[in-house]
């Protein structure tokens, strides 16, 4: 069993940044990709930004490309999200997950392929 709490969540004024947490614990995570999934009010929840189990291969949905900086300590069990110059359109809950399957190891932006999910981290950009 694995167990992801996300912390760093809160209100934020638009230009603003604000650096996600993921601690996980019952099992290390150095073999595995993270990935960080946002879902706001009455929409899907959706892809962010997910990294490889070394950390040196990254991937991000094109609206955050520039802006979030995702990373990881596996020394710690630890991921990152970075997310600098906020907008309002970034409000949602945010999630860490570990991914699953055969890739384990590589990025993925399908929800379908992460077996781990924290309990989530509201961000919260106000115009």
């Amino acid at each position: 069993q694995v167990q992801l709490v996300e912390s760093g969540g809160g209100l934020v004024q638009a230009g603003g940044s604000l650096r996600l947490s993921c601690v996980a614990s019952g099992r290390t995570l150095s073999n595995h990709a993270m990935g960080w999934f946002r879902q706001a009010p009455g929409k899907e929840r959706e892809f962010v930004a997910a990294t490889s189990w070394s950390g040196d291969i990254t991937d991000y949905r094109d609206s955050v490309k520039g802006r979030f900086t995702i990373s990881r300590d596996n020394a710690k069990n630890t991921v990152y999200l970075q997310m600098d110059s906020l907008q309002p359109e970034d409000t949602a809950v945010y999630y860490c997950a570990k991914k699953g399957g055969n890739y384990f190891y590589t990025p993925g932006r399908a929800y379908e392929e992460y077996d781990y999910w924290g309990q989530g981290t509201q961000v919260t950009v106000s115009s």
